[in-house]
């Protein structure tokens, strides 16, 4: 327990990677440390998550670690201050601007405020819990100037979105520049002689190798000096060397190679250009998460209607919502009626009635009449913010396959240098054999010149080996399809907590069902009431009632209700005691009362044999029967049901028929159990289990089966879930964040599981195409270069082509059906 207390884990976006090479390096260095217990460093996401003991480390020897491999860590942190800049209006000298800045700086909860009067904006530092954005408004407003309450874009910016522009900035002054210089070649050598044709050359390709692709070498540079070169040391040594070269010719009569140079670095840039956009495209589920969520809100300060952002809200306040609008954040009704839209959070189209204290969630829809609502979550803990969450999590997190490919690719690298080297030499130790083969390929290959020098070539050749050879493709394979899938399950209400869930997922051959609120909808009802002659339903509702009314299970609450409903006042009850896997018992007006099953009457010597069959006839009817007794005598027999999901039956026959067989865990008798069973299909009913005994269930089930998923609410199956090798959390509404599960169904619905395990196959196949894809490109391709058939500029190209067949092959995830048969039909 105690390894756990001092486990931390820290998130953060880290700058300066460049390919897959550049994760692994990262994750090496920090699976160095002492105190590391585990990292992920996801190259696709540009986050990286660490898991740590405190007790041995602290997050700053982990971020020093980061930039001692030459990158750089920005840590995600959960800081109590909010930094914001906004616009002000009326300021007319500096003078303003002091007048404005002195003003908010004196306002407790304002750690800084600095007035930059030139542009007429305004940067805030501040404590969100101690003032709030509108109280600075109105404070400025007294001044004579106003703040206006809307975020400079700067701070909204969608960060793929600002990368995107910068790479495409980059790819059409390097493909414009490129595009100039082989116009001129194909001028010089097939029309007419152009006389300062190499100087002009050199002039154009300089800005492409020393001016765009200038962070390419600063990160070469960077990982050569920390021993780990990456693809960006490749692109270096096969545009580089080639350009200066080429300068040789001033001085030299030799063949100079500056076209090939800027060339291959233009392809390169047109193709992280291509897997930026694509990148960001694969990324659209958080983006669309985000967008979610409503700008602002009104609220209610004294007496009167304000409208503030919503980032400004704090618990307690009352939202006011009116028609058309959407709920700004989690809150109760505490005011009011209507019918809200949620289908975004539980997946039902028809809109909910929800009134008086009734739950609602952030970003939903008020479709009908004016609601105020009392906030109760902000920030992080609202449910939009707990979905991005684990769609987050899931993304920064490894499958297991990963791990292999993550190895391999921190030796791609400096092994694909080692033999553009033993190419090189080979060709100037056997010409002859080289030659050859080049004379054999120029019959059918344009791009192969065997009249020039063997050391031209042998040039040639090296430098196609190096631009060939692509371990991005490698490294994008799992985190691109991760981002995919992950997102489409949060659209479909499918939360993957870790990458290691759809690996597992779809090994599993046995799926285990919680029955309350898991196969029924956890809502139970009164269905009969049996009593003893000369009892009347008065008095059995108030004895039943009073004692159910200090327990907490659902089927408690359903017999209490049923007491409010015939309008009966309950009693008190003392010495209340729960008897696990029995009932209740207590004392009400002075008589023990006792209510539960058989072997709670027959420890307390209370005869109910005469009603044995009417116990039988309930059970086989699926409904759970109670004994009621009031001293030494039985009162009667109340029994609840509680109903079935509409999908229950659906789902377990799809998952029977994939050939993943179902049981169901629960504590009720034999006899209740096995028709709820038997009603849905279930093909293994385990009854009578008490809470504690679900963890040996599902082992039992492991050592029959093999894989095995848990599935259940999340809170009394906590350690169920943990036991299992997938544990599945029935989710409704707000109740998402569950931590022992590794799949969340936020609909409730038992075809998310069938939906979550085609959802985790096609994920998985589509990783495994990915990888088949890579390996079978760099396998074919390696050695065509390696025997000069290949021109570095048609390599350059391949190279770009392999990374973006990866990320648009999990961009078809999308096409994806994860649909149940049943709902399709």
């Amino acid at each position: 327990m105690s390894n756990d207390i001092n486990k931390k884990t820290i998130i953060f976006k880290i700058e300066g990677m460049s390919c897959s090479s550049c994760a692994a390096i990262i994750g090496k260095k920090l699976n160095s440390i002492d105190g590391i217990i585990n990292s992920n460093i996801n190259i696709a996401t540009e986050k990286g998550q660490v898991e740590y003991n405190n007790n041995l480390i602290d997050e700053k020897i982990i971020i020093k670690a980061i930039d001692d491999a030459g990158y750089r860590a920005v840590l995600e942190e959960d800081n109590k201050t909010e930094k914001i800049t906004l616009k002000i209006a009326g300021m007319t000298c500096t003078a303003c601007a002091s007048r404005v800045e002195k003003t908010l700086n004196k306002l407790e909860g304002v750690i800084n405020a600095s007035v930059n009067f030139a542009v007429e904006k305004v940067t805030v530092e501040y404590d969100p819990q101690k003032i709030r954005l509108s109280q600075m408004k109105n404070k400025i407003s007294d001044s004579g100037y106003e703040l206006i309450l809307e975020e400079e874009k700067s701070n909204d910016v969608d960060e793929d979105e600002v990368k995107m522009q910068k790479a495409k900035k980059t790819m059409l002054t390097s493909g414009f520049l490129s595009g100039a210089i082989m116009t001129l070649m194909v001028i010089h050598m097939f029309i007419i002689p152009i006389p300062v044709y190499l100087p002009i050359v050199a002039l154009l390709g300089f800005p492409i190798i020393f001016g765009t692709g200038l962070h390419v070498h600063k990160a070469s540079f960077k990982a050569l000096k920390n021993k780990n070169p990456n693809m960006d040391v490749l692109v270096t040594l096969g545009s580089l060397p080639p350009y200066v070269i080429g300068l040789m010719g001033f001085f030299f009569p030799i063949q100079t190679f500056i076209e090939m140079a800027t060339t291959i670095m233009t392809f390169h840039l047109i193709g992280k250009y291509l897997e930026v956009r694509a990148k960001g495209r694969a990324s659209q589920a958080i983006k669309k998460l985000l967008q979610m969520g409503a700008k602002t809100a009104k609220i209610i300060v004294d007496g009167e209607e304000m409208e503030i952002p919503v980032k400004d809200l704090q618990v307690g306040d009352i939202m006011v919502v009116r028609p058309g609008e959407k709920i700004p954040t989690d809150g109760i009704v505490v005011d009011g009626n209507s019918l809200v839209d949620e289908s975004m959070a539980t997946g039902e189209s028809m809109p909910v009635k929800r009134e008086k204290g009734h739950e609602v969630i952030g970003a939903t829809l008020n479709k009908q009449g004016l609601l105020k609502v009392e906030v109760t979550k902000i920030g992080k803990d609202t449910f939009l913010s707990q979905v991005i969450k684990m769609v987050e999590e899931c993304q920064g997190s490894k499958v297991p396959i990963q791990e292999f490919a993550d190895r391999v690719t921190g030796y791609f690298v400096p092994a694909i240098i080692i033999i553009t080297f033993g190419t090189f030499i080979s060709f100037n130790i056997f010409p002859e054999f080289h030659l050859r083969i080049i004379q054999w390929g120029s019959t059918f290959l344009p791009w192969v010149n065997p009249d020039l020098t063997p050391l031209t070539l042998a040039f040639i050749t090296a430098t196609a080996v190096l631009v060939i050879s692509c371990p991005c493709a490698l490294g994008l394979g799992t985190p691109t399809a991760l981002m995919v899938g992950s997102g489409i399950g949060a659209e479909k209400g499918i939360l993957i907590r870790n990458g290691e869930a759809i690996q597992t997922f779809k090994e599993v051959r046995a799926i285990a069902f919680d029955k309350t609120g898991t196969i029924t909808k956890g809502k139970p009802e009164v269905t009969d009431l049996i009593m003893v002659d000369g009892v009347t339903v008065k008095d059995f509702l108030y004895y039943a009632g009073t004692i159910e009314n200090g327990s907490e299970h659902p089927l408690a609450h359903s017999i209490v209700e049923k007491a409010k409903d015939e309008k009966i006042k309950l009693g008190e009850v003392i010495d209340f005691n729960a008897v696990v896997g029995m009932g209740v018992i207590g004392i009400i007006d002075g008589e023990g009362v006792l209510v539960g099953n058989r072997k709670l009457m027959k420890e307390n010597n209370i005869a109910f044999e005469a009603y044995e069959e009417e116990l039988i006839r309930l059970e086989e009817e699926a409904k759970t029967a109670m004994l009621l007794a009031k001293g030494n005598e039985l009162l009667g027999i109340v029994a609840v049901a509680d109903p079935i999901k509409e999908d229950s039956a659906q789902a377990i026959a799809e998952l029977e028929s994939m050939g993943i067989k179902t049981a169901m865990i629960t504590g009720d008798n034999r006899r209740t159990a096995a028709a709820i069973g038997k009603k849905v299909g279930i093909s293994h009913v385990i009854s009578e289990v008490l809470p504690d005994g679900k963890v040996e269930e599902v082992v039992k089930l492991q050592e029959k089966y093999g894989t095995v998923a848990m599935v259940g609410d999340g809170i009394n199956d906590a350690p169920a879930l943990k036991q299992s090798n997938v544990g599945i959390a029935i989710g409704t509404g707000t109740d998402i964040a569950i931590e022992a599960a590794d799949v969340t169904l936020v609909r409730g619905e038992l075809t998310g599981i069938v939906s979550a395990i085609k959802l985790s196959r096609a994920i998985f196949k589509k990783i495994k195409e990915n990888y088949f894809w890579a390996w079978f490109y760099n396998a074919i391709a390696i050695p065509v270069a390696m025997f000069g058939l290949l021109h570095p500029m048609i390599g350059a190209a391949a190279m770009a082509i392999s990374s973006l067949n990866v990320v648009y092959n999990s961009l078809r995830l999308k096409k994806v059906d994860i649909e149940p048969s049943y709902k399709r039909a």
